[in-house]
């Protein structure tokens, strides 16, 4: 069995388990150290329990747990190189393992596949994550999907992808400076709902049966209308029977089958 749980997704913090019967992953640890334990908790899960936690990229709301975390419970740390030297000053004493994107590799009995997306980091990544022929996909905090990113993602069964923003909302918000929504709206910026919508029905017809709408912004989106949008898009490519939820700000830790 492989099982997803989001403890925590928006621009306060990422964070998400994945487990088997023996490997449990952290993707991200944007939380502090003492979150995530309370996070585990809700759950049923020991911090010493992790085997490895996955880096993203090294923004604070995907990284800024795993010093304390790593020196704490002495997880080790999988991330490439360039997103490990942004993070020396924060890493003191972690246990580094070094990958190079788009390599594949093995953490307990889950295979990890690593890509590049766009984004404005070092090296960001997403990842696949396969068990017993399931899959879970993690596509956060990328400006636009590629040709590559579909095709590593089209392949799982459990799609975990950022829709942060509605377009409408983004621009008519007046505590953002113009600045802040260019970066935003750039090619190295975040996913709107539309693109996140039209990025899933492009991969309609493949393994596809979950999508986790996540980072969603608490100011210039609503889980109402994240939901909405996707689920109009999916059901215009003939994708009714996706199931479409939302890992909204607050929401409490599950657990998910994937598969």
């Amino acid at each position: 069995m492989l099982h997803l749980s989001v403890l925590a997704s928006g621009s306060s913090g990422n964070c998400a388990l994945v487990e088997t019967a023996s490997t449990r992953v952290l993707v991200d640890a944007g939380l502090s150290a003492r979150k995530i334990a309370q996070k585990l908790e809700i759950i049923g899960v020991s911090p010493n329990s992790l085997h490895g936690i996955l880096l993203t990229h090294e923004h604070s709301d995907h990284a800024q747990g795993i010093g304390v975390w790593a020196r704490r419970h002495g997880t080790p740390i999988f991330a490439n190189s360039l997103t490990a030297e942004a993070l020396k000053e924060e890493s003191k004493g972690v246990q580094w393992r070094i990958f190079t994107t788009g390599s594949d590799f093995d953490l307990g009995d889950l295979r990890i596949q690593s890509f590049s997306v766009p984004h404005d980091a070092a090296e960001p990544v997403g990842f696949v994550l396969q068990h017993n022929g399931s899959g879970v996909g993690f596509l956060t905090d990328l400006g636009y999907a590629t040709r590559m990113a579909l095709e590593r993602v089209r392949t799982v069964h459990t799609l975990l992808i950022e829709a942060n923003h509605d377009e409408a909302m983004l621009h008519n918000d007046t505590r953002r400076p113009w600045a802040i929504k260019q970066r935003i709206l750039s090619r190295h910026g975040h996913l709107s709902n539309n693109a996140a919508a039209q990025l899933l029905a492009e991969i309609l017809g493949g393994s596809l049966r979950r999508v986790l709408l996540g980072h969603l912004s608490e100011d210039c989106n609503t889980p109402a209308l994240a939901l909405q949008t996707v689920r109009e898009r999916l059901a215009l490519g003939g994708g009714e029977a996706v199931e479409v939820l939302c890992a909204a700000p607050g929401d409490a830790p599950s657990r998910l089958l994937v598969g």
